[in-house]
């Protein structure tokens, strides 16, 4: 297994920008591995901070489930002070949140687990050239070799 490491991503803004996600935790329950990263910015509450989960799950059928969540908290416009001069901080409004599931047949090889993987991917991402498939990180390995990070 890979040992947990920090994973930077780039949003969909306008001017695309960098986040550094930082290991967190890694827990184990019976049969299921829960690795967190939390992107850590100075100044930011804790809830508000964006969090990527990777859970993988050994089912009793044989199937290897393993799902990836990202969350990315809102938080909400601070209106007025009142009457006494007091402004609530801000909290979170709600969470946009995203999340893929890959079920992998004991039967099933790196190579197709990896092809599904890419084109799912390249068909959510509307990617319509080649590209050199990735083959590290936390997804890839999730994914392509069914570990999880230690």
């Amino acid at each position: 297994m890979s040992s947990i490491a920090n994973i930077v991503a780039f949003d969909g803004a306008a001017t695309p920008v960098s986040h550094t996600l930082v290991p967190d935790s890694v827990t184990r329950e019976k049969d299921e591995v829960t690795a967190l990263w939390v992107e850590k910015l100075a100044g930011v509450p804790e809830a508000a901070q964006v969090r990527f989960t990777m859970k993988r799950k050994k089912l009793g059928s044989g199937v290897v489930r393993v799902a990836f969540r990202t969350e990315v908290p809102v938080m909400e416009a601070i209106g007025a002070q009142n009457a006494a001069g007091y402004t609530a901080p801000p909290r979170v409004a709600y969470i946009d949140t995203e999340e893929s599931v890959f079920y992998a047949s004991e039967r099933s090889t790196a190579t197709g687990r990896k092809l599904c993987r890419w084109l799912h991917q390249n068909i959510m991402g509307n990617v319509t050239t080649t590209n050199t498939p990735s083959s590290a990180g936390p997804v890839q390995e999730g994914y392509d070799l069914l570990v999880a990070p230690t």
